[in-house]
């Protein structure tokens, strides 16, 4: 069996080193063993070139063929490659030597449904992500649920509140989907859901999530309502009863929008905020709890609010503890880990490099950095390959700020040696290389003793999909140099009052609702960014509020593990008590289990693992039985969420958490009221004095963000009541490019609105395209058609070409027709005869425009005219101002007949 290597970018083994160490001295015969040695040294290579997570072979057979040479034949083997890796082969054959694709097995060990085929389209398209997974067709409860980690919760309640086959599917949205993206995703949903017979008790659909980060919760909902509106029958008709909570970005007019829905379609739809416990909505749904029968939201206006607590105490002048603030530049020395021991990693002097040019997610640091009453902004500089260098604008409270950004990494850390964390958000792709490259970068120790050291103390890597090995890589080169990293596939960390990475803790509204502009006593580490942002809601009612959070990231091999952090708040003093929020998958959790029982950990620890529904679920995807010994593996929404013995359960983490003496709450649901139980006791017991409580240092509010929620409005420079692009689609006049499309309006249909601002009749229609067709080219004769000839010759270019040719269009030569059409048009609304047209324009000594004057006559007519008046005359109710104009004709023609 091939497991990955410690560090697997080191040179792979050499035969000869696979004979010296010994592993092969049961083969006695030398040419046997050269031969072994030299299979496992090229299996090493391809294990790795090829990212294979796992190999076994069994039985391995040496044996000599038909020309008497020694051949190494493999009669069994099971590998598992990394489907992460799968952009770094998508240019080789590597994985493909037949040239067909790599397939993967969906998840949960069926064939996927057309519907779970659609969205994983929609995944593969968007930068956002969206899982689906049907697990029973005819289960009552269906959820729609916000987040990776909120996924995993709202599967676990479900379960243990009603029987496993009552969940019908498994799936999450997270990442900003747009509104177009979350109405397919809703849609497909709604689709399933009301398929098939109604059941006599009904439905229940849970759209669920914790407090988003960055997602505009509003924007998201307007996908899913639409897709409510367009099912709103089908729902009546299963009656389905719909449950929401929801916190984040804007939440507060997404709730009061599902609030509305529900009275126009006359549906039972119950909303609920982040005043509500995540997953409270699982027991009213259920019937075990009583729903409120109205929950009112307002808008917070976060640069007045007023921050109060239970458990703190008013000290307005209290500032904080968080760190050495007597200047820009500090000692680097002063955060680092020395002997052994953790030290703090973020302090109020803590400054930081960003790569890439991420601007709300730096605006949004500068804004906690100012409401914290930093002196200094926590962003030193900005890397982005991608443009010379220069400078970008930001806010620092009402000032403006620029902040320098650097083509190349090193520029940026010789210009600014006090910045101690690199913020890494390039993509999957490129994050592997750009921590490589910071990781590889060294500085001489200030005191000029010892050996060089690595410029940052902490890389914190924010996106997802890294190849395992990559990150395995990583997590060996970090630790060799003594470097916290953070992720990947993680939202960040943050430091109430002191610090924060990216987008951690979401906008303001939530920063300072969740009172992180100072800090608290409790600190948690968390594998889910968003789970992270709903235990900062969780811990700020039951406590005086976060000392420090972490995410570690969701892949299965985090930078950081959840006992490098809790030692750190072990040996924290301003850290009363713990929380930790694990997994199901892989085995951190038991480090921490060793260290409460070694004593190393001897704070107070809450601790829950999420996924204790795998067990279920996996028995009823695999065999239906009972027996967990041989899970079938269930993968949820992290890449690291996934069981793959019984020692990785939730259950199993769990259990032995506790045994350790940590507090674990029987659910999920009894999370927050367990921190509130050991919290109090830790004041009660004189082991905690509540940290003050202060205002926030006042923040203005973004005009974009001012105007999205309706607080401000400013007249636009530019109006256009024909055509709007700025929503998820172009409207004409109102009406959708898609319902366009779908209609089947034609070219004639789009000119109907885009001129007329509406509909028009079908024969209307038609007689548009029937004059863009007779007018589409009138020849080279024509002086646009000359001018733009004469202007290409001249070897000018073809804008200025055909410009040369349009100027030249006038009344008489080109531009007779629109001049006729104004003729007549007032001639008729004036009410004058054709003989009186006739007449007043002579006397004015002024021509009558027309068509073909100098070619057509009324014995040689032109046949555009004639195919368009015949169509009129054929087709229209009535044609008074085109009848009008014929008889100018018979004035104007005569004489000349």
């Amino acid at each position: 069996m091939l497991a990955s290597a410690t560090s697997p970018n080191e040179p792979s083994v050499t035969p000869e080193q696979l004979i010296d160490s010994g592993l092969l001295d049961d083969l006695l015969d030398p040419a046997r063993k050269q031969c072994v040695a030299e299979f496992i040294a090229e299996l090493h290579r391809t294990f790795a070139h090829l990212h294979i997570n796992y190999l076994e072979i069994n039985p391995l057979v040496v044996c000599t063929d038909s020309q008497g040479h020694l051949q190494t034949y493999v009669l069994d083997t099971a590998a598992k490659i990394d489907q992460c890796a799968e952009y770094l082969f998508s240019g080789s054959r590597d994985w493909s030597p037949d040239g067909e694709p790599m397939l993967f097995p969906p998840p949960f060990g069926h064939v996927q449904t057309p519907e779970e085929q659609f969205v994983a389209q929609l995944d593969a398209r968007t930068g956002a992500s969206m899982k689906l997974s049907v697990l029973n067709p005819r289960g009552r409860v269906w959820t729609m649920s916000a987040g990776g980690g909120a996924s995993v919760i709202y599967a676990d309640t479900i379960c243990q509140l009603a029987p496993a086959k009552e969940l019908a599917n498994y799936g999450e949205y997270s990442g900003a989907p747009s509104e177009a993206q979350t109405y397919e995703y809703a849609r497909t949903i709604l689709k399933l859901m009301t398929t098939g017979e109604p059941d006599p008790e009904g439905k229940v659909l849970l759209i669920g999530g914790g407090v988003a980060n960055f997602t505009n919760v509003a924007a998201t909902f307007r996908g899913i309502i639409r897709a409510i509106r367009e099912y709103q029958d089908a729902l009546r008709t299963h009656k389905v009863r719909i449950y929401v909570r929801r916190g984040g970005p804007n939440y507060q007019e997404g709730l009061r929008d599902m609030q509305a829905l529900g009275r126009s379609v006359d549906l039972p739809i119950h909303v609920f905020g982040p005043e509500t416990h995540m997953t409270a909505i699982v027991s009213m749904a259920l019937g075990l709890i009583e729903t409120p029968s109205a929950v009112a939201f307002t808008i917070p206006s976060f640069f007045e609010q007023q921050i109060k607590s239970p458990f703190a105490s008013e000290a307005p002048d209290f500032h904080g503890d968080g760190g050495t603030v007597g200047g820009q530049k500090r000692r680097r020395k002063e955060c680092r880990r020395e002997a052994g021991v953790p030290q703090a990693i973020f302090t109020k002097a803590t400054r930081s490099i960003v790569w890439g040019l991420q601007l709300k997610a730096i605006q949004s640091m500068l804004d906690f950095d100012y409401a914290c009453g930093r002196a200094d902004p926590s962003v030193a500089a900005i890397i982005y390959p991608f443009t010379e260098d220069r400078t970008e604008k930001f806010y620092w409270g009402a000032d403006d700020l620029f902040i320098p950004v650097y083509k190349h990494m090193q520029t940026a850390f010789d210009a600014h040696p006090d910045a101690t964390i690199l913020v890494n958000f390039a993509s999957y792709r490129a994050a592997y290389e750009v921590t490589l490259e910071a990781l590889a970068s060294k500085r001489d120790p200030e005191d000029g003793m010892g050996p060089p050291r690595c410029r940052v103390d902490c890389v914190a890597i924010i996106a997802e999909g890294i190849p395992e090995r990559f990150s395995r890589d990583l997590i060996f080169r970090a630790k060799k140099l003594d470097v916290l990293l953070i992720g990947p596939a993680t939202v960040g960390a943050i430091k109430p009052g002191c610090f924060k990475i990216g987008n951690t803790a979401g906008m303001m509204d939530n920063v300072l609702s969740s009172k992180l502009h100072r800090p608290g006593s409790v600190a948690y580490v968390s594998r889910s960014g968003g789970m992270s942002n709903e235990l900062n809601n969780i811990i700020s009612m039951n406590s005086d509020g976060v000392a420090e959070g972490v995410a570690i990231g969701g892949d299965r091999f985090p930078g950081s593990t959840f006992i490098d952090h809790i030692l750190r708040y072990e040996a924290d003093p301003d850290v009363a008590m713990i929380v930790l929020l694990g997994e199901v998958g892989g085995l951190e959790e038991y480090a921490v289990v060793e260290a409460l029982e070694s004593g190393k950990v001897k704070k107070p620890l809450v601790a829950w693992c999420i996924g204790t529904c795998a067990q279920v679920l996996a028995s009823t995807a695999g065999s239906g039985g009972s027996d967990t010994t041989n899970l079938e593996e269930v993968q949820f929404g992290h890449a690291g969420a996934c069981a793959r013995s019984e020692q990785e359960t939730a259950v199993s983490k769990n259990a032995r958490l506790a045994k350790a003496g940590a507090h674990v709450p029987p659910s999920f649901n009894e999370l927050g009221s367990l921190i509130r139980t050991v919290y109090s006791r830790l004041v009660e017991s004189g082991k905690l004095t509540p940290k003050p409580n202060y205002p926030p240092r006042p923040v203005p509010m973004d005009y974009a963000w001012a105007k999205e929620l309706g607080f401000v409005r400013k007249p636009a420079a530019f109006t256009s009541t024909v055509c709007d692009d700025r929503g998820q689609e172009v409207l004409y006049a109102g009406v959708p490019v898609s319902k366009v499309l779908q209609e089947d309006l034609g070219i004639g249909g789009v000119l109907s609105l885009l001129w007329f601002k509406r509909k028009l009749p079908k024969y209307a229609t038609d007689y548009l395209e029937r004059c863009i067709i007779v007018a589409a080219d009138h020849g080279p004769a024509v002086s646009g058609a000359h001018n733009t000839i004469v202007a290409a010759r001249a070897d000018k270019d073809l804008v200025s070409s055909l410009v040369s040719g349009l100027l030249t269009v006038g009344n008489r030569f080109g531009g007779a027709l629109d001049a006729a059409a104004r003729q007549f048009s007032e001639a008729f609304d004036r009410h004058l005869s054709p003989a009186d047209f006739v007449s007043s324009s002579r006397a004015a000594g002024r021509l009558i425009m027309g068509i073909g004057h100098r070619v057509k006559s009324v014995n040689n007519p032109d046949t555009r005219v004639s195919l368009l008046a015949d169509f009129a005359r054929k087709h229209f109710p009535k044609t008074p101002l085109m009848d009008y104009a014929f008889e100018v004709e018979k004035h104007t023609t005569a004489k000349v007949s």
